[in-house]
């Protein structure tokens, strides 16, 4: 289902905390009232005033046109999220640059209650960005709270329309012919013809080096060979530093379902989105049922331990993950790349790698996803914002080659310089990316740690962290297997009329009869528990009405690519 496919993108496991530094802020007078401070203080009016009567040129990026010190809050819809800005050389560079500094906010607890809140009260930050797949950006757009980007750089700012790339502008064109928010990790077709053989995808099955390796590298693409692995596992590494090992780890159940057995064992499955054109309800699949049973074996062989559904959030995996606890995962590999990196530090034989993971019975290719036009998450400029020119500027500057070069690489000289022809991190810098992740973030944050508008494919012509283990294996395991599913996206109806009401219920009941499959004490008891559901969201009075609203979706998705294509 598209709420269920978070193509959750390369390089996300930049998420650590280090110590925020003072923000750039006041330009008036405080308690240091000195001349010199009241001579930059007026310079700085005289250039906002100079910058109010310069008119915006499209061919000139409007960020310098006031580079002014002003503080943009920034709402990231992840409660993982910790990143500060400021204290850093990527951060305070940029700041340096552009006058412009960052207050992140972030959810304590649950994102979307922290997000209908801030929406409710109609109190919504400067800038938000959330996963393209939510419902709240529908909301946001249709509650007139975020400001159309399209207009924006119509008065303030037509550089943008030249640094942002027209087919993600087609892609996020709403009815009323406005854009309201831009993607990060977001290929277009013309990428992927491009970029294609260099693209990979987040979605991977991975197991404890060490162990498989002692267990004979054994074949785990059937299920007797999956099964048979899991239990031999268990058999002859029952504890892991004393604490009990847990054979196979998936993603979180939420209120939605689980990555790993939904999307993602149906990609390793090459399962179809469609047939003849017609969208293919995959949960379906007698081979996906097939391997759903696998699970449910597990589960009853005592494979599955309780905390695989109950205690599976981010920061309680990220925990496991560290010590080696799981032998297998089906799993975002960008999510514990920091912590493999670290692994990989003490004992390179005790990290996770890449292997063959279930297959069909023809064992064709898995079918993973890569970066599609709607990206990762998008972000948007609320109605609040403080300062539009400078809002929308700074947008156009972060999207840009030029943004995203200072992001990822840094400043010139001090974190990067040209090597070989190259623009790339000085070798003290390589190493300790390398080498110590949470180091480096603390004191380069470059490498996108601020990821919210990085672009992946221009990010290839700076990049050389794939290159060193342990994520270069994971990376190449997933060339070659990896495709676009653009035209997959934004299938859902607006979730506020009867289609997305009934689309809500469908996947809401989904996510509570998934882990009742798995739990099922026999395959006749699953085999009557699927039955169930099918059978309650095909009576659904809305389910006709949700099919023909999810395949028009769909058939516009594809004229909007091929127009893309002869752009």
């Amino acid at each position: 289902m598209d709420k269920m496919r978070k193509s959750a993108m390369l390089l996300l496991a930049l998420m650590m905390c280090w110590t925020l530094a003072a923000c750039y802020g006041n330009t008036g007078t405080s308690s240091n009232d000195t001349p010199e401070n009241h001579t930059k203080s007026n310079a700085n009016l005289m250039q906002a005033g100079a910058a109010s009567q310069t008119k915006p040129s499209p061919d000139e990026p409007a960020w310098k046109l006031d580079t002014t010190p002003i503080t943009f809050d920034w709402y990231i819809n992840f409660d993982w999220f910790t990143s500060k800005w400021g204290g850093n050389v990527v951060s305070d560079y940029i700041t340096k640059k552009t006058g412009v500094s960052l207050n992140f906010i972030m959810p304590a607890g649950d994102a979307s209650e922290k997000l209908n809140t801030m929406m409710a009260a109609r109190t919504l930050p400067d800038f938000i960005t959330l996963g393209w797949y939510e419902d709240a950006v529908l909301k946001m757009i249709k509650g007139d709270m975020v400001l159309p980007l399209n207009k924006l750089a119509d008065q303030y700012d037509p550089y943008f329309i030249k640094v942002a790339d027209p087919a993600k502008l087609s892609w996020y064109t709403q009815a009323d012919g406005n854009v309201y928010g831009y993607p990060n990790a977001s290929s277009s077709p013309t990428d992927y013809q491009k970029y294609g053989q260099f693209i990979t995808s987040n979605q991977t099955f991975v197991v404890r080096k060490d162990m498989y390796e002692a267990l004979g590298k054994p074949d785990m693409s059937t299920p007797e060979g999956f099964l048979g692995a899991l239990k031999a596992a268990k058999e002859k590494f029952p504890k892991v530093d004393g604490k009990p090992l847990i054979p196979i780890g998936l993603h979180e159940f939420t209120e939605t379902g689980n990555f790993s057995l939904d999307t993602y064992l149906q990609n390793f499955l090459a399962i179809p989105q469609q047939k003849n054109g017609k969208l293919y309800d995959r949960r379906s699949d007698p081979t996906y049922l097939k391997w759903l049973k696998v699970f449910r074996q597990a589960n009853e062989d005592g494979l599955m331990p309780t905390d695989v559904y109950i205690d599976e959030k981010r920061l309680e995996k990220d925990e496991k993950i560290s010590q080696g606890r799981y032998f297998a995962m089906l799993y975002q590999w960008s999510d514990f790349t920091e912590i493999n990196q670290a692994l990989y530090q003490k004992d390179p034989n005790k990290v996770y790698i890449a292997i063959d993971g279930p297959a069909n019975d023809v064992h064709d290719a898995p079918t993973l996803a890569g970066n599609g036009v709607s990206g990762w998450t998008v972000t948007l400029i609320s109605k609040n914002v403080k300062d539009k020119k400078r809002a929308i500027a700074f947008l156009s500057y972060l999207l840009s080659e030029e943004g995203n070069k200072d992001l990822y690489l840094g400043e010139k000289g001090i974190t990067y310089d040209t090597i070989d022809g190259k623009d790339q991190f000085l070798p003290e810098v390589m190493h300790l990316l390398n080498t110590d992740r949470k180091a480096f973030d603390s004191k380069y944050g470059g490498s996108y740690m601020y990821w919210m508008l990085m672009d992946t494919n221009m990010n290839l012509a700076w990049m050389t962290g794939m290159d060193a283990e342990p994520t270069k294996q994971i990376a190449d395991w997933t060339r070659g297997k990896t495709i676009s599913m653009t035209e997959f996206d934004n299938l859902d109806p607006d979730p506020t009329t009867k289609e997305g009401i009934a689309e809500d219920r469908n996947v809401r009941l989904w996510a509570e009869t998934l882990p009742k499959l798995l739990m099922s004490k026999s395959d006749a008891e699953f085999d009557q528990l699927f039955t169930e559901f099918m059978k309650s969201i095909t009576k659904d009075p809305e389910y006709g009405a949700l099919v023909a609203s999810r395949q028009a979706a769909y058939e516009r998705n594809v004229q909007k690519l091929k127009s893309a294509l002869n752009q």
